[in-house]
């Protein structure tokens, strides 16, 4: 006899389950969207429209992270779940497109604020649907999607309704109070009926997401020159840039991946499903972000490099750039820390230490050349890399 969730044509995963061909699929998509944040804080760089492309990534990371979460417990590949991936696909790929209009809407054509707000709640009303159908015996996920629902998803869809109807500061604070509501919300639903079939599922999801945003800073370089004659100073700078985000890999995979995965695997239960919660559904949000703000940064470096008719090769980057520029390794460095003391209660000084210096060094980058400003994060990005991987290898060392 059929189960209801093999009648509903999902087939739940098992425990070595793995990320499948149908997820990276799937993840093309993202690659547009957070593209698109970028060149919506690039078009107008100032504070609020800073704060409106964090708001933007924020709700686009939900998206992302709603079907990382289903995509644990149901096979991605099987025909009836594929099915819906490709139509969320379709609805991001809208929403993407939006992007660029949705605090700035373009006259002629559909309303882009509304046209984003309410694909963003196609998508989060997908995913409860098939959450709800993927488990139809689950009385306990069931309870916690009916609270999800009305705490954490039409309360911000709401708000970020009313939010479309405005412009500028009010919209923004509008969009950043439903985000606000949104992610309280899960703390509120509680963890009971949500599960984490297979760790290294899981974080090998997550990892491919920080591959994307790595991915997305270095196209960010090549859109800085394009249609701009090369040099060597621009060779310069896109090599500079290259080594920025090589470190920020390095950092990444090979000491904080790894012992996160590790400890998500020991945990069982409710347990592990808060450790999937905060180290990787909550705290993966600004290391992202972090990556996507240096991405806007070396973005505007190689452009100002670049353009020789408009730039001289002395001049610094100015405004709230040339705080991205260091200012987004620093959150991307804080984050990981805050990752690595989540997940092994161990304090890292180099993250912690490192991320504070990036983030007051914005100060620094508006009296340097720019390329020489790019040049200096390379070195300290790598520095970083090798001091943690030094304390790293002590403290094992010390262990043993």
């Amino acid at each position: 006899m059929p189960t209801g969730r093999e009648r509903s044509g999902l087939i739940a995963t098992e425990g070595g389950h793995r990320v499948t061909p149908a997820e990276l699929f799937f993840d093309l998509v993202f690659v547009y969207a957070i593209t698109q944040v970028t060149a919506l804080m690039a078009a107008d760089p100032s504070l609020l429209r800073l704060l409106g492309g964090g708001v933007v990534l924020a709700l686009l990371w939900w998206c992302w992270c709603c079907f990382a979460w289903l995509g644990n417990v149901v096979r991605a590949d099987s025909g009836a779940m594929f099915a819906v991936l490709v139509a969320v696909m379709a609805v991001v790929l809208v929403v993407s497109v939006t992007v660029p209009e949705v605090y700035d809407d373009l006259p002629g054509g559909l309303y882009a604020p509304l046209v984003f707000v309410l694909c963003y709640g196609a998508v989060r009303v997908l995913h409860l649907v098939t959450y709800w159908i993927s488990s139809p015996g689950d009385e306990a996920l069931h309870a916690t999607l009916r609270r999800t629902a009305l705490l954490s998803v039409a309360p911000p869809f709401v708000l970020l309704l009313v939010g479309s109807a405005f412009t500028g500061l009010t919209q923004v604070l509008i969009w950043l109070g439903a985000v606000v509501i949104d992610y309280s919300g899960i703390y509120l639903t509680g963890s009971s009926g949500w599960r984490v079939a297979s760790p290294g599922h899981f974080a090998e999801r997550h990892g491919l997401i920080v591959i994307i945003a790595l991915g997305e800073s270095i196209v960010a370089i090549g859109v800085g020159v394009s249609g701009l004659p090369i040099s060597t100073p621009v060779l310069a700078g896109a090599a500079a840039g290259l080594l920025v985000v090589a470190g920020l890999w390095r950092l990444y995979f090979r000491q904080l991946s790894e012992p996160a995965e590790e400890r998500l695997t020991a945990l069982e239960g409710d347990d592990r499903t808060r450790l999937a919660r905060d180290a990787y559904t909550f705290l993966h949000l600004p290391l992202v972000g972090g990556i996507v703000l240096t991405a806007l940064g070396m973005k505007k470096v190689l452009h100002q490099v670049a353009d020789s008719e408009h730039y001289d090769l002395s001049e610094p980057l100015h405004g709230v750039v040339a705080w991205a520029l260091t200012g987004g390794v620093g959150v991307f460095l804080l984050a990981a820390a805050a990752i690595l003391l989540r997940t092994s209660g161990r304090r890292s000084l180099v993250f912690i230490i490192g991320g504070l210096a990036c983030l007051a060094a914005g100060g620094l980058v508006v009296l340097l050349p720019a390329l020489l400003a790019l040049a200096l994060l390379a070195a300290a990005v790598l520095g970083m890399v090798v001091l943690h991987s030094r304390r790293t290898g002590s403290a094992e060392e010390g262990a043993a």
